[in-house]
């Protein structure tokens, strides 16, 4: 029974979904092994009661450094004491790959190549799809509501297996709402009935089959809400997405062709910003996808692709000129706007024909769609859903510049009423968040990146339409609706990295300035910065030349990560940063330029097992003068 439930696994997730295109590929052929990184929680809750203040764990990143990055076949490995943790949690942003990960630990174990020795059975559960399920079941129902057994050979299995030999996978578990503990029921038993959401919260807390080893998925920013919801003792990881080497890699196995692949490379790793984006996974593959597509004006493309949003927007554009030419593309383009910000609303992901076909859409036929099979789902009808959930909020945000002024302004300022109201960017009550995948920050950032003119019409240029002067007019009278609000999220807590990727967004030097006029100092302490940030940060700075005080401390800044930011710090006139590794200080010093004093340095050795010690070095900067 075992054998054909890895059988049927295999033909399920051999394949990778690529748009709306008929094209099959194999996930094996493409998958690249991405960064994932092992963070210390014990050190994440010290510093929160430390600092007496709830933050969001991935503004806290604790151990971003080769020496802690680990392999998807190390997930479950013991620690340096010995200890297997039965919990995993595995965070990431948006596109890092974390749902291709749990695919490819599917197929794997499937094909007898991971964890065949530590699980004799792995389920994987999507908890987008489980919110679509409303009647009561058993665990082994619902088990088989998401794979290929039914209900009785799962429960003959778990019968058999004995707990520690199993393993569940559960992708997505920000989407779910956080009810209060007193509304949960308990659940010990597989065979007892409940609602879905009350017997997987058992699950997760181990009041149900507790031996059973658990891997989860989260985006970053819910990851301190999914820590409290989980058994213990846990390993908290994140996916970065790919390395510099993993980018190449990737480029290779997408292109096949070494010469092309060469040539295609070569030009995007001159461009630094464009190769540090090309790091999340998803956005490697749209590059790649808009590059093999055009490869006589390659440069043209990476001269434009700037941005998230430019890069949407040139992913889009390229897809559109296969689009079905019996219904209009701006048609198509508003139908399939309003679908997707009605399901932001609504908190739904799924969609049934009939009400895609009501909206205007041909579901047949429709770009950025892709046909699912949800097998709980009433009269068991094909429902729909955007190729990945991104798309969803992309489209959000350019339904709202479609729409007429005032509408398009009641939209946006709606946007912002929740995310103050419901402070979706810091969360300071778990009870606040209940809006699926929260996707308002997102939503927002991709509204910047389309009030930018020149990028927003590329989406019509590309198919021979031209952007109505009205529209230009609503873009100019919503950036300056936004000119009001943006500044005072620079100054709210939690806010300033998010405020800082919408004013990137909109590429708009003399707004940016204007924005962060009043602004003297940059305070990003305890803010974990990517290298994306990093670029972020620096476009900002170059804009604003008020700005000379900057704070950086407990940053997770590397050698690599200042390298970037050196246009900026060159010129500001007092820093304090940290940085990770002491072999670096020597490249550190280089880059401060010549000057800089140093006002104040302290070396102190991380928490770290007395086997493995690492050092951070913490400094203050001055120009000019010694404070």
């Amino acid at each position: 029974m075992v054998c054909w439930y890895k059988s049927s696994l295999i033909d399920k997730s051999k394949f990778v979904a690529e748009c709306n295109l008929d094209e099959s590929v194999y996930l094996a052929a493409c998958y690249t092994e991405p960064v994932i990184i092992q963070k210390s929680k014990e050190k994440t809750e010290k510093y929160y009661r430390r600092d007496g203040r709830s933050v969001d764990v991935s503004s806290h990143l604790l151990s971003n450094d080769k020496n802690h990055s680990i392999r998807i076949d190390q997930l479950f490995s013991p620690d340096s004491d010995g200890n297997t943790q039965k919990t995993v949690i595995l965070s990431g942003d948006s596109g890092r790959g974390k749902s291709f990960t749990l695919q490819k630990i599917m197929l794997d174990w499937a094909s007898g190549e991971l964890y065949s020795e530590n699980f004799d059975v792995v389920f994987l559960l999507k908890f987008e799809e489980l919110k679509c399920i409303s009647e009561e079941m058993s665990l082994f129902e619902l088990l088989s509501w998401s794979c290929s057994l039914k209900s009785y050979q799962i429960s003959q299995i778990l019968e058999l297996t004995t707990p520690e030999k199993v393993l569940f996978l559960i992708d997505g578990i920000d989407d779910v709402s956080h009810p209060p503990t007193y509304f949960i029921i308990a659940i010990t038993t597989p065979s007892k009935r409940a609602r879905p959401m009350d017997i997987l919260t058992n699950l997760l807390r181990g009041s149900l089959l507790p031996e059973s080893f658990i891997l989860v998925t989260t985006r970053s920013r819910a990851a301190d809400a999914v820590m409290n919801l989980l058994k213990g003792p846990q390993r908290f990881t994140e996916i970065m997405g790919f390395s510099e080497r993993g980018v190449q890699e990737y480029f290779q196995k997408f292109f096949q062709d070494e010469q092309l692949f060469r040539k295609t490379y070569e030009r995007v790793k001159i461009n630094e910003n464009l190769l540090t984006a090309c790091s999340v996974p998803l956005l490697c593959w749209m590059v790649c996808f808009c590059l093999k597509k055009h490869l006589t004006d390659d440069d043209c493309v990476m001269r434009e692709l700037k941005t998230n949003t430019s890069i949407y927007v040139h992913f889009v554009s390229t897809l559109l000129e296969q689009h079905d030419q019996s219904q209009s593309v701006l048609t198509m383009l508003r139908s399939l706007s309003q679908l997707a910000e009605r399901g932001i609303q609504n908190q739904q992901v799924f969609f049934d024909e009939k009400s895609v076909a009501k909206i205007g859409l041909h579901p047949a036929t429709t770009l950025f769609l892709y046909k699912d099979d949800l097998r709980g789902h009433e009269k068991h009808e094909p429902v729909y859903k955007f190729i990945h959930f991104s798309f969803q909020e992309f489209f959000t945000a350019l339904y709202y510049v479609l729409l007429d002024e005032e509408v398009s302004w009641w939209k946006v300022r709606e946007l912002f009423k929740l995310m103050e109201s419901e402070a979706l960017i810091c969360w300071p009550s778990p009870l606040l968040r209940s809006r699926v995948s929260n996707p308002i920050p997102s939503v927002m950032m991709f509204l910047c990146g389309l009030l930018n003119e020149k990028v927003s019409s590329s989406i019509f240029q590309k198919i021979r339409l031209t952007v109505p002067h009205t529209m230009k007019l609503k873009k100019r009278e919503l950036k300056k609706k936004l000119m009001k609000r943006i500044p005072a999220m620079t100054r709210q807590y939690g806010f300033e990295l998010f405020a800082l990727h919408c004013l990137y967004e909109l590429q708009d030097e003399i707004f940016v300035m204007k924005a962060l006029t009043t602004h003297n100092v940059m305070d990003l302490s305890h803010v974990s910065l990517k290298s994306i940030d990093c670029w972020v940060l620096l476009y900002c700075l170059q804009c604003c030349s008020n700005i000379r005080d900057l704070n950086l401390m407990y940053c997770d800044l590397t050698a690599e990560k200042l390298k970037i930011l050196q246009p900026a710090l060159c010129i500001s006139k007092t820093m304090r940063f940290s940085v990770k590794h002491l072999s670096e200080v020597g490249d550190l010093i280089q880059i401060l330029g010549k000057s800089k004093f140093l006002k104040k340095i302290r070396i102190q050795e991380s928490e770290n097992s007395a086997e493995n010690p690492r050092w951070s070095l913490e400094l203050s900067v001055t120009h000019g003068d010694v404070l």
